[in-house]
């Protein structure tokens, strides 16, 4: 399996975002890829919910989702979204982040909405309350391509790892996890979290990744940690793509996946539990 990771700076320009992802669409194809893994939110970086409500689609009507799956269809080649943002037309105007995987006839095979949503306080300058603005997804997914299978996970969803298990004790040989890291919680925690994903599943992890400071013109700044990863089944960085923009493509072995759960075959060895309880000290 040949993967292309893009990592990528997005801005709240649509179009413009739209041009970047068509291009690594040919330019995946042309270094041999099967697949191109693009990150979270890959057609808007944006804070502003109402610059969001301004240029969103349906996801029926999304012009970004259409480029891609014609291009994939053009250039015979597997695109996972690692996710648009998108318009829901539920009552509370909240959007979906949702991952997106196109075959190589441009047809939609998979979609996953986001699960758990990234509503934390860093610091005195720096919250975010995704909930406020994304619905949460409901549904694991694993999908099946002709070269692995693919279980899919977005951004903040790799701090979950019952997330994980589920989708390798379903089938998933390889797990991905798009995202638009924050800086600080990206230094801290990014490479150690993908990291114990992949031992804990024996699965290859993908992590595209947004990178740098975004431009908008609506709303805060954002910046973005970057480093998409590659990591093997037994915990091995394959690939860190520091802070450049750009193309990473890499081959990967399935057959180590096999390897790493034969050697620790921890997915066999669930045990039901009672709920813990506090016991109280004597003193």
């Amino acid at each position: 399996m040949r993967a292309a990771l893009l990592q990528t700076n997005s801005s709240d320009d649509v179009s413009e975002n739209r041009q970047v992802l068509v291009q690594a669409v040919v330019d995946a194809k042309a270094a041999g890829a099967d697949i191109l893994l693009t990150p979270e939110v890959s057609n808007c970086v944006s804070s502003s919910r109402s610059h969001q409500q301004a240029v969103l689609a349906l996801e029926e009507d999304d012009t970004t989702l259409a480029a891609i799956q014609a291009a994939a269809r053009e250039h015979g080649i597997w695109v996972l979204l690692g996710s648009l943002a998108l318009l829901t037309g539920d009552a509370d105007g909240r959007f979906a982040n949702r991952s997106i995987l196109i075959d190589d006839s441009g047809s939609v095979q998979a979609r996953y909405d986001k699960l758990h949503m990234f509503d934390v306080t860093l610091s005195d300058s720096e919250a975010y309350r995704e909930s406020e603005g994304y619905r949460p997804g409901a549904d694991a997914v694993v999908a099946q391509t002709p070269f692995a299978r693919l279980g899919l996970t977005i951004c903040y969803d790799v701090r979950f790892p019952y997330l994980h298990r589920a989708l390798a004790q379903a089938g998933a040989q390889v797990i991905t996890v798009p995202a638009a890291f924050a800086v600080p919680t990206g230094q801290a925690h990014w490479e150690v979290l993908l990291r114990a994903r992949a031992i804990e599943t024996g699965c290859f992890v993908l992590a595209p990744a947004q990178s740098g400071s975004h431009r908008v013109r609506a709303g805060a700044r954002r910046d973005t940690y970057g480093h998409s990863l590659v990591v093997a089944p037994w915990g091995d960085v394959l690939l860190d793509a520091g802070d450049v923009v750009g193309l990473h493509v890499i081959d990967l072995d399935l057959s180590q996946v096999d390897i790493a759960r034969r050697r620790v075959p921890s997915l066999q060895h669930d045990r039901a539990f009672n709920a813990p309880s506090l016991v109280a000290s004597d003193s």
